[in-house]
């Protein structure tokens, strides 16, 4: 039940923005985070900006239900200066959260990050967007260097098991892993510093974790190149030249430093509504490697790409290092210090958590490259270029997701359940819609694209059919890749430890394992890409029955309810870009055919099934370009 708001009602769509842009202290362009911007303390106004209504009583306290007390009672903070009295959900869907807090007036030269208004997430989703998009093709491009200058044979195979590195410490350190249990323990630390918390809760968070974590990830990078023999024959026992593989990794150890610093960066800035500098570290890592492997390949070979991944993960610290500053920076609360509470918020147990969630998710990579070692020659690079492209969709669907993890998790911190469950159900329905139309393209075009962006130099006809299949496979798993990435964030938003993820996460890779095995005999490569799909889909349906007390309490039936539209409109947007494609054999011609095929088909079905991904995204392109030409005509 919610009590009537003393504003005018608002719409669905505008209600889970809590008035962020009539509220913020904060301009959107300085939120974003716009190059040579640093988001000063004066640049946002004084605290008193947000004045007594910027303060909570009793913010976030519950009863056991779940549901809030009298003076749970939520005032003007964050929701554009009208006051608003919520009632919860039923105890059913209630959640754990951080124990409650009693706040206290903002000191004055507090400072705060307002809620999110639905432009600011669209102007945040547009950068990321961008950005990300020019990452991936430059990752593109990459993989094209490499299949340029060293093919799909043993020297490549032998990288790409030393290539294992950067993988893992991506996942582990950037993109899952520490962003799970940073970006909530920052987003409250924000919250914390909005209350009045004496001290600066942020610079205490900082000062407690960083120096730890740093010397955490040069004693794993010393460790990784003293055991890299080891390493590799673990890895792949059957691999042709096992001390070049050897070199390469001893080479790629180095970017776990750099790699753990970007993470760290990357989710400080990001729970600080900062995302112009994030989006762009892989823009900065592909250029390293592409550099490296122009300018040193024709002395060094394939350990040119070795070195540039080195390179690469120390450009994403620099990138991000000015704004972290700058934020660190802010002009802090003059009260004597006590933040201890932010200290505790990255626990031991949290980071336990998340990071075997992390390392159980990538230890699918390391499940293949072990099975594919004992077959062919190439078998690895075949399976690497497919997953390399096939990914492409869900990485463009998690883009939203992104920009929301630090939305919800301040949400929670905030005890604001509903709105962290609202603000989940639209990313899974909107990240499902982009991952779906994406898949139906890759698999109805799978061997244009392979030929358009791969075959060259030493990479054969051979080659490109192959990977094709591969391609086609791998993105039968693509759905519940995304899945897993919008669901784990809810599990870990509230700054709490699960083990429930870790659990679903292993029960995944023993699928992957057993069917990876059954199947590697009989089908070969394709059988390793059948168990990958396999047991990342049996993770998802595992993370999506445990939704409720563990995590935030989303309505599973609704939600999938809505997942089905588009799977139906993807299935049949798929069989007829298939028909084209293999009418149009050529790499461009049939490329353009069957992909404007597939995108036509799946927007039209999605649009008459009224799936909630599609129709307001479709609303927001028909509104930017009216706006757009309106803007060119005055």
């Amino acid at each position: 039940m919610r009590v009537t708001p003393s504003r005018p009602p608002r719409g669905d769509e505008d209600a889970e923005a809590d008035a962020g842009a009539e509220a913020g202290p904060r301009t959107e362009a300085d939120a974003l985070g716009s190059a040579g911007s640093g988001g000063s303390a004066g640049s946002r106004g004084a605290a008193g900006s947000r004045g007594s209504a910027g303060s909570r009583t009793a913010a976030g306290s519950r009863t056991a239900a779940g549901s809030r007390t009298a003076a749970g009672s939520r005032t003007a903070a964050g929701s554009g200066g009208a006051a608003r009295t919520d009632v919860d959900a039923p105890a059913g869907d209630a959640v754990a959260l951080p124990a409650a807090r009693t706040a206290v007036p903002p000191p004055p030269g507090a400072t705060d990050v307002a809620p999110a208004s639905r432009r600011f997430l669209a102007k945040a989703t547009l950068v990321t967007a961008v950005l990300t998009a020019a990452g991936a093709v430059l990752g593109l491009a990459r993989d094209q260097a490499l299949a340029r200058l060293f093919g799909a044979g043993s020297e490549t195979d032998a990288f790409l098991v030393a290539w294992t590195i950067p993988e893992f410490a991506s996942t582990l350190l950037i993109e899952d892993g520490l962003a799970f249990a940073l970006v909530p323990a920052f987003s409250l630390a924000l919250a914390r510093r909005a209350q009045g918390a004496p001290g600066d809760p942020v610079r205490a968070l900082v000062g407690s974790t960083l120096p730890r974590l740093c010397l955490a990830f040069v004693a794993v990078s010393a460790l990784i190149a003293g055991t890299a023999p080891y390493l590799v024959e673990a890895l792949a026992p059957g691999l042709p030249d096992p001390a070049l593989a050897v070199d390469c990794t001893r080479l790629t150890a180095v970017c776990v430093l750099g790699f753990g610093l970007a993470g760290y960066f990357s989710a400080a800035l990001r729970a600080h509504r900062r995302f112009l500098a994030p989006a762009a570290i892989y823009v900065a890592y592909n250029t390293g490697i592409i550099t490296a492997m122009f300018v040193l390949g024709g002395q060094w070979g394939v350990r040119s790409a070795a070195v540039g991944v080195a390179v690469g993960g120390a450009l994403m610290v620099v990138v991000q290092l000015p704004s972290f500053i700058r934020e660190l920076r802010r002009k802090a609360p003059a009260v004597e210090e006590a933040a201890e509470d932010s200290e505790r918020a990255v626990t031991g147990a949290l980071v336990a958590t998340v990071l075997l969630f992390a390392l159980c998710r990538q230890s699918q990579t390391l499940i293949e490259r072990f099975l594919a070692s004992t077959l062919d020659a190439g078998a690895i690079s075949h399976l690497n270029y497919a997953q390399k492209v096939a990914q492409i969709p869900m990485t463009l669907s998690m883009m939203l997701c992104t920009v929301t993890f630090p939305v919800v998790a301040r949400a929670l911190a905030d005890g604001d359940v509903e709105r962290a469950r609202n603000r989940v159900e639209r990313d899974l329905a909107l990240a499902t819609c982009v991952l779906l139309l994406g898949a139906s393209v890759v698999i109805a075009c799978a061997p244009q694209i392979v030929e358009l962006l791969f075959q060259r130099g030493a990479f054969t006809p051979r080659d490109t059919a192959a990977t094709a299949d591969v391609m086609r496979v791998y993105a039968l798993g693509l759905l519940g890749q995304t899945l897993t990435g919008v669901l784990v964030r809810s599990y870990f938003s509230a700054a709490r430890p699960s083990w429930y993820p870790v659990a679903a996460m292993a029960t995944g890779i023993v699928a992957t394992s057993w069917i990876g095995a059954w199947t590697v005999g009989p089908w070969g490569v394709l059988g390793i890409a059948a168990a990958n799909a396999s047991g990342i889909t049996v993770t998802a349906v595992v993370l999506l029955a445990g939704m409720g007390p563990r995590s935030v309490p989303i309505r599973v039936r609704r939600v999938l309810g809505e997942l089905s539209k588009p799977v139906r409109a993807a299935v049949i947007a798929t069989v007829a870009g298939t028909f084209v494609a293999e009418q149009v054999p050529a790499a461009v011609p049939g490329l353009a055919a069957a992909g404007t095929t597939a995108v036509a088909v799946f927007l039209l079905l999605a649009w008459a099934l009224d799936a909630q991904g599609v129709v307001p995204a479709l609303r927001s392109v028909r509104t930017l370009t009216r706006r757009l030409t309106h803007g060119r005509t005055r």
